[in-house]
């Protein structure tokens, strides 16, 4: 199990790396410093991508806490670091921003725990807004509840599973609960916590109930000279159920969290940049399409011999398909084009396919026509419209292979051997059923 958490994070840095030696190439080569509008829109992109690949470097698990007001996240936090590092109070609010502290459990793991403010803050919806890009950042969450999980509550739980985290639902506070309702309680929180989860229990790992600060109980005093007295005193917090539930996560799986939370980062860092640069440079790319068409169109209405104009047209499809590519600074080699074009005839709905259809078609008239021609003078009539035809319908072939390959340059930019989507897929395809990623990929849909 531990050589295949190393195994994910090398291909995690991998990828990360490849991703910055291309965007470093562009730098160096101009490409970027020619167009100081776009290095500066995609500036915090490469921030965080550099930012991710030391994160992944220095092995610190992070570990948020969310939830809504005087649910106790504070308190679970410190309960787990043994002291009262974060405040705590009656008051709602009490956390204005997110706080982090270094926690050692054991052994060699770094964990860095982040308090947040509450979800449902009055006119905290800033405060609120802080604590959800918090999220994007850990690599395991803590969902802290306290009773009954209001509609509010389940909401703010569906959008943190909609983060593709792994989620740790912890009901705080149980102490203020009698033993024969825990078990109704535990059973409650298994059904809600799964959510759209196809109605399936959570796991052992998932759910687990704590006490971060106890109630104080009275407690009957005798003294050796026969009084009696009664004191109030705090227990202590009832945290080692969590406490081994994390360390068992990190131990059997933490690794891989880490490298699927840095993927999933440049996934949408790398997807960020794609679409400024698509964005900024949305007329050029229509020029480019636009110039490709008529391109295409000539050459394969001039063309009289068949198979050959189909062959130049598709050329000049994969041209399109890497000068769009250039424009955008996004890598693509000549086997990539190719593959994005496979992509697009086979879901295309069947157009693009008969454009290819199509144009064999004509193409073969119009060979014929043209070989036939000094016999018959009138097959010259033939030629032109066969060509006239197959040129219309080449063009407009061209204009949605570059339409299309627009899209795709802008949602598939992180695939590849290497791209961040195909590694995230590739670790979560070596998952055990017994691990949390497992319920991670069952909430991506993802089928192997």
């Amino acid at each position: 199990m531990r050589n295949l958490q190393e195994t994910h994070l090398n291909r995690a840095r991998a990828s990360l790396r490849q991703v910055l030696s291309w965007y470093g190439y562009l730098r160096k080569s101009g490409q970027l410093s020619s167009n100081p509008e776009l290095a500066g829109l995609v500036k915090p992109e490469l921030e965080a991508l550099n930012s991710t690949l030391n994160k992944l470097d220095s092995s610190v698990i992070r570990i948020a806490a969310f939830g809504l007001v005087s649910r106790g996240k504070s308190a679970v936090l410190n309960a787990l670091l043994g002291d009262k590092i974060l405040q705590t109070g009656p008051l709602n609010g009490v956390t204005q921003w997110p706080r982090s502290v270094r926690w050692q459990p054991g052994g060699k793991v770094l964990v860095e725990l982040i308090d947040t403010p509450g979800l449902d803050e009055i006119e905290g919806e800033s405060r609120a807004d802080m604590a959800r890009e918090v999220v994007h950042q850990a690599d395991l969450i803590l969902f802290v509840v306290s009773g009954d999980i209001t509609r509010t509550e389940y909401q703010a739980l569906l959008e943190l599973r909609q983060a593709q985290k792994p989620l740790i639902l912890v009901f705080n506070k149980i102490d203020l609960y009698p033993d024969t309702d825990q078990g109704a309680i535990y059973q409650n929180l298994q059904q809600l916590g799964a959510g759209h989860l196809q109605k399936k229990p959570l796991l052992p790992d998932e759910i687990v109930m704590v006490a971060a600060e106890p109630a104080p109980m009275e407690v009957r005093v005798e003294w050796p000279d026969g009084r009696v007295s009664y004191e109030w005193e705090t227990p202590s917090p009832q945290v080692d159920e969590l406490k081994e539930t994390i360390l068992n996560i990190l131990n059997r799986e933490g690794r891989s969290l880490l490298a699927l939370n840095a993927l999933i980062q440049a996934r949408d860092a790398e997807a960020a940049i794609a679409q400024k640069t698509i964005d900024l440079r949305e007329q050029e790319a229509e020029d480019i399409i636009w110039q490709f068409t008529k391109y295409k169109a000539l050459a394969v209405m001039l063309n009289p011999i068949a198979f050959l104009d189909i062959l130049g047209g598709t050329v000049a499809d994969l041209a399109l398909i890497r000068a769009l590519a250039r424009l955008y600074g996004l890598p693509m080699t000549s086997y990539e084009a190719g593959k994005i074009l496979k992509t697009i005839l086979f879901s295309s709905g069947g157009l693009l396919l008969g454009e290819l259809g199509s144009s064999f078609l004509l193409g073969l008239g119009k060979s014929t026509a043209a070989i036939t021609s000094g016999d018959n003078p009138s097959n010259i009539t033939a030629f032109a419209g066969s060509a006239i035809a197959q040129a219309g319908i080449a063009g407009y072939g061209a204009y949605s292979v570059g339409k299309a390959a627009q899209v795709y340059l802008e949602k598939g930019c992180t695939w590849g051997q290497l791209g961040a989507s195909s590694v995230i897929q590739e670790i979560l395809s070596q998952v055990d059923q017994n691990t949390i990623l497992y319920r991670l990929r069952q909430e991506l849909g993802i089928k192997y």
